[in-house]
């Protein structure tokens, strides 16, 4: 089974994938993975994003390639947009990442201090 056949199988609803088979070495890992942001869009919106990245961004490609207006483009990234958290690249350090620094004595014991102040 593929990515599409498994996207459209479920509908759009949310599933959890409990295993996961490496296709060498025959290692399977069990448990509870939830599968990516990308990849729990509609099949039709995953080629989209997919052409949108080969496209480098370009709208008046995206135009091209799929035979609608700008404004319709726009409208359909928005909408995939809304549907994707952001993802943070550089997310607020936790307590234990402050501790951390502080033991490897990249910061002081009052930095350490208002960095976790800050956090709550």
């Amino acid at each position: 089974m593929d990515w599409q056949e498994l996207t459209n199988l479920t509908g759009g609803r949310p599933f959890v994938v409990e295993r996961v088979r490496l296709a060498e070495g025959g290692i399977a890992i069990e448990g509870e993975f939830e599968l990516p942001q990308l990849a729990q869009l509609t099949v039709e919106d995953q080629v989209f994003v997919t052409a949108f990245v080969r496209c480098h961004g370009s709208i008046k490609q995206m135009e091209r390639i799929f035979g609608v207006s700008y404004p319709t483009i726009k409208s359909r990234l928005n909408r995939i947009t809304r549907a994707l958290d952001f993802v943070e690249t550089d997310p607020a350090p936790s307590r234990a990442d402050i501790i951390d620094r502080l033991r490897r004595g990249e910061i002081t014991a009052q930095q350490a201090l208002s960095e976790m102040e800050a956090l709550t």
